[in-house]
């Protein structure tokens, strides 16, 4: 049996000016590394044997009624604008509809070069691959809305970045790669009827309820704000909040120098490209109130009367900042067990995060920890957490089940940049044992497992990753 997917392109469809139309380029040796069953099911594919896998996935075989093509976007990178980006190291194969009725893209990275890539190879190397194919499924598994990886292929070609490495292909699956910058594009072009059909098809896809672009704005910006939410209080850092890195259905994409924490510090960054902190993680919240600024701007030509409507849209971005507040709030306090969240709860939160960062906590053991009594011994100087706690167990005896809302909030287990790097490693040996026993561990976060608490240990001094790399 040869594997079947059930395309049904919209994109496509579009106007040519919207992307490029190119296959992939073929590599040397392609090889399964991984292939996600579960989900391949959900999207209503038929999987041949893995050799067939292996050549769709990698590449070599384009399958029956793919379409596929190189999106174009540009973007504020790092706060500078680029007026044309796009795909340069990716292709859009095609859409299918999935078992639930959402429609959803399939995207292959790595795939070779397209007019987008920049003197780039359009490559891949395994690190990130595996890198956003372990981190991706985990995100999902803890209900953080994210693209999800469907396969993970060796090429058997060799890439240069600072060395020599082993080459490799993922296959993405998002609700679709409509970003930010893809709006900006056509709005630095001053091309009204591109930004009319992209807002008409963007509507379409994911907002149908919405009733303008003003409305449109406004949905968006509540999907980010709780997706930053949610970062923020699993410790997770992207590391390059970039606009072209910002999806209008308010997933979670492109994981590249992205990391979670270890000790907690709110100004931990990890981005070896990020040299100012632009994209640390206290300073999430108010960098995706600076992208939805853009879209703003790029969505204000589509209103009758655009002057007037700017101070609409500028009190919309201005409301933002306290969606993530209220959102954030309302995680950390379930994080300690307060479903009934009161005024004053915030500062016992503040409190307690003041103390982890004094103490040199770390962050998602302490919190799964205040479930079973050992939170104390992640600080340094244990008499800081003992302070706080009598405050937080008074507070919780008025609710109704704490200990089992912390259960089910706080991870027992993350993907660790140190245990990354590890598989990272052997991989590129040839042993991919430890990266499909952390990706099996990952997917079920919430639940341990004595025989995998070696996967919750926080790094050693010798272990600790203080950099993590785009891999372009």
């Amino acid at each position: 049996m040869q594997t079947a997917i059930p395309f049904d392109n919209s994109y496509a469809r579009l106007p040519e000016r919207f992307y490029t139309r190119l296959g992939p380029s073929p590599v040397q040796a392609p090889s399964l590394i991984a292939f996600n069953h579960a989900l391949a099911e959900e999207l209503g594919i038929e999987a041949g044997p893995e050799d067939d896998l292996a050549r769709i996935f990698s590449g070599n075989a384009t399958p029956e009624n793919a379409a596929p093509l190189a999106q174009l976007y540009a973007g504020h990178q790092f706060g500078q604008f680029n007026p044309q980006l796009g795909d340069g190291r990716a292709l859009l194969l095609g859409e299918v509809v999935d078992r639930s009725g959402t429609r959803r893209d399939i995207q292959l990275k790595g795939s070779g070069p397209t007019p987008y890539s920049r003197m780039g190879d359009g490559r891949a190397w395994l690190g990130p691959v595996l890198r956003e194919y372990l981190v991706s499924e985990a995100m999902h598994a803890m209900g953080v809305p994210s693209t999800r990886a469907l396969a993970a292929t060796r090429t058997g070609e060799t890439v240069i970045r600072e060395e020599p490495y082993p080459g490799a292909v993922l296959t993405r699956v998002a609700q679709s790669h409509i970003r930010v910058g893809t709006f900006q594009v056509f709005h630095a072009r001053r091309d009204q009827e591109g930004l009319e059909a992209l807002y008409a098809y963007t509507v379409e896809r994911h907002y149908p309820e919405a009733r303008d672009p003003a409305d449109l704005l406004s949905k968006v910006i509540a999907r980010q704000a709780e997706l930053v939410a949610q970062w923020m209080s699993l410790g997770f850092i992207h590391g390059v909040m970039n606009t072209d890195n910002c999806t209008l259905s308010g997933e979670t994409i492109d994981y590249g120098p992205c990391a979670f924490m270890d000790a907690y510090h709110p100004e931990t960054v990890f981005s070896s490209i990020d040299r100012y902190g632009r994209y640390g993680y206290a300073n999430q919240a108010d960098i995706i109130v600076w992208n939805m600024a853009q879209l703003a701007t790029a969505l204000l030509p589509l209103m009758p009367d655009p002057e007037t409507a700017v101070a609409d849209f500028t009190q919309r971005v201005h409301a933002m900042p306290e969606l993530i507040r209220a959102a954030w709030e309302r995680r950390f306090a379930a994080k300690i067990g307060i479903s009934n969240l009161r005024p004053e709860d915030k500062d016992l939160v503040a409190d307690l995060l003041t103390r982890m960062q004094e103490g040199q906590a770390d962050f998602t053991n302490t919190f799964r920890a205040l479930g079973d009594g050992g939170a104390r011994d992640q600080f340094t100087d244990p008499a800081l957490f003992d302070l706080w706690e009598p405050r937080w167990t008074e507070r919780i005896a008025d609710e109704p089940e704490p200990q089992a809302l912390m259960a089910r909030t706080n991870p027992w287990v993350i993907p660790r940049t140190h245990r990354i790097e590890a598989a990272i490693m052997a991989a590129v040996a040839g042993d991919d044992a430890p990266f499909h026993r952390l990706n099996r561990v990952l997917s079920d976060p919430f639940t341990p497992r004595a025989e995998d608490a070696d996967l919750t240990r926080a790094p050693l001094p010798d272990e600790r990753v203080l950099a993590t790399f785009c891999g372009t």
